[in-house]
């Protein structure tokens, strides 16, 4: 286990388009409060080497600092554990320490170096610039299960099984979750919790189902019980299938050019504009993002925000990735909000009229927008019943998210 202080530099290794195998691109090296980057002399003179992400990580040479208000690059903090990675990482790093000589926020180093190697995107982290060694354990589906119920309930397990978790921290989110194998396909594991007030499991993996169903380009998923709880099993899209290969990703976070601090600024119209700016088919781009924030506000789901969005880049465009992480929200009452604002005049109301009121923004007509949101009202309507079915929900768990967050009647009002 590695031991303060936190390393001065941690090397960033990079799988380039179509490549099995990374190549070392550079090195983060701590300079005061930020994180700066600079590429390496032999990536800079390869004839395939591409731009981590532009604008904030150009190929040229010499520091390069992050963007104004950002501690690090986007496409790095991108590729960092979230809220669940830190949670294990922390657990590691602490064992057998007495509390008070731990610190309970480590470095950003130390996280990215903690973390596992098949991490979300073409990135990954070492001590080496020469060597590259991932972190990488397999387990089967019920190790660990084991394993993250121990951690919930704050009870030791084996090395093995500590090893294995590990391997799912890179992935973001709040969620216990781990990677597995199966086959060519690379799978997210989302397991259910004991704290959980509602199913959200099998509540994400209606929402994902019907998805697919009312036409949005969404990520496979399914619901399977293992030790007599749910798992939902989502394929990966930022691997392909071939053996070794990996997509670049970046959050339409970073995108939008903002951290964590500023999330809340973050909004769906300066996203559409990034859109129209930098993306390929930007008309047909637009036209599902429009689709999915009515989908979002179709099946309550008000967790939209701008993690939760991302994009392809192959070093020079970008594309819109499947959805992802669509799950329906509790509801204290009848109005809510979406997590990013649909207009330009701050609207975010939970509410299919403004979607109407905004589709200009999103290069609709209104007669276009209708008759998106008609074809998911009545998609929803009509399919429910077997997308339930497909989600594993049982009476009482329909009962308890029909009406309530899927179509909630605030949606529909004034629609």
């Amino acid at each position: 286990m590695r031991s303060e202080p936190d390393p001065p530099r941690v090397y960033v290794w990079m799988w380039l388009p179509g490549a099995t195998e990374p190549v070392v691109a550079g090195v983060l090296e701590a300079d005061g409060a930020v994180t700066s980057f600079n590429y390496g002399k032999t990536f800079l003179e390869r004839e395939d080497a591409v731009p981590i992400y532009l604008p904030e990580l150009p190929l040229q040479s010499g520091r390069i600092r992050p963007i104004a208000g950002l501690s690090v690059a986007g496409c790095i903090a991108d590729a960092a554990p979230d809220a669940w990675g830190q949670r294990v990482i922390l657990h590691r790093i602490s064992r057998g320490q007495p509390s008070e000589s731990f610190h309970p926020y480590p470095h950003l180093f130390t996280f990215l170096l903690e973390s596992g190697s098949d991490r979300f995107g073409a990135l990954d982290f070492q001590e080496s610039p020469t060597n590259y060694t991932p972190r990488s354990v397999s387990a089967t589906l019920e190790e660990m299960m084991r394993a993250v119920e121990r951690l919930e309930a704050g009870e030791p397990f084996s090395p093995e099984l500590d090893a294995a978790l590990l391997r799912g921290s890179s992935i973001g989110g709040a969620r216990p979750k781990a990677l597995l194998d199966d086959g060519d396909r690379k799978l997210i594991a989302k397991f259910s919790s004991s704290s959980d007030p509602y199913p959200v499991v099998k509540a994400e993996a209606v929402a994902m189902e019907l998805a697919r169903r009312v036409g949005i380009d969404a990520a496979w998923t399914q619901v399977v019980e293992c030790l007599g709880g749910d798992v939902l099993l989502v394929e990966r899209f930022d691997r392909t299938g071939v053996p070794g290969v990996r997509l670049m990703v970046v959050s339409a976070l970073t995108i939008l050019g903002l951290d964590e601090m500023a999330a809340r600024y973050a909004t769906y119209h300066a996203l559409a504009d990034a859109i129209r700016e930098r993306f390929v088919r930007p008309k047909e781009t637009l036209r599902e993002l429009f689709s999915r924030i009515v989908f979002n506000i179709c099946v309550g789901n008000t967790d939209d925000h701008a993690r939760n969005h991302a994009a392809f880049w192959d070093g020079s465009n970008l594309t819109l990735t499947p959805a992802y992480d669509v799950c329906p929200q509790l509801r204290s009452g009848g109005e809510a909000l979406q997590a990013m604002a649909i207009d330009r005049d701050g609207f975010r109301l939970s509410q299919l009229a403004g979607c109407v009121a905004a589709s200009q923004t999103y290069l609709l007509a209104r007669t276009e927008a209708r008759a998106i949101i008609d074809h998911q009202l009545s998609t929803i309507n009509s399919q429910w019943e077997e997308a339930a079915d497909a989600a594993r929900l049982t009476d009482a768990e329909r009962s308890q998210l029909w009406g309530r967050q899927i179509l909630n009647s605030f949606a529909t009002a004034g629609y």
